[in-house]
């Protein structure tokens, strides 16, 4: 039976399984996966993830999910080539651009890669808390709460970026800290 009360939005990377990490069974969290854990308002695929997830299974908390050393965030942040897929990490980039100033002032290039994973993940925590879907939730008194992790591949820790909205305040107020930053 499906009755999750979370839903995972994860990279693609397949050394970062969903159920394992968080110790739960087949279904008990929903998960979404693609390249680099993106979020965007015009990725029909994802607005249909979390519609469904919101509507339908009612979960309380969506999880953002990123992991250090992601190669997609790495191609984006060295202009790596990759194909098709360009287009969709032309996203990072973006994520890239607006923090360029606090990435340029880290000098070692994999805490700077580190330290976009984890941009990455705040700004799709955002993004996701910016959705209709979301807004029409909190709206109709639906309790959802979007929360933003991070990955350790090398020893399997799940990290908090301790940037959990559960209202649009709350959101309003991460969004202009994340403005600020």
């Amino acid at each position: 039976q499906q009755n999750p009360e979370y839903l995972w939005i994860g990279c693609s990377d397949s050394r970062v399984p969903a159920n394992q990490i968080v110790g739960l069974k087949p279904g008990e969290v929903f998960v979404h996966r693609n390249i680099a854990n993106i979020v965007v308002h015009t990725d029909f695929n994802a607005l249909s993830v979390i519609q469904f997830a919101i509507d339908r299974l009612k979960v309380k908390h969506i999880i953002v999910v990123g992991h250090y050393g992601c190669s997609g965030i790495a191609a984006a942040m060295n202009n790596t080539r990759i194909g098709i897929a360009d287009n969709w990490i032309r996203h990072i980039k973006d994520v890239h651009d607006k923090h360029h100033h606090e990435l340029c002032s880290i000098e070692e290039e994999n805490a700077r890669l580190d330290r976009l994973c984890e941009l990455n993940v705040l700004e799709q925590v955002i993004n996701i808390g910016q959705t209709n879907i979301v807004q029409d939730a909190w709206a109709n008194g639906q309790t959802i709460s979007i929360h933003g992790c991070i990955y350790r591949l090398h020893d399997g820790l799940l990290k908090d970026l301790h940037t959990s909205i559960s209202n649009p305040q709350e959101l309003h107020d991460r969004y202009r800290a994340q403005l600020a930053s």
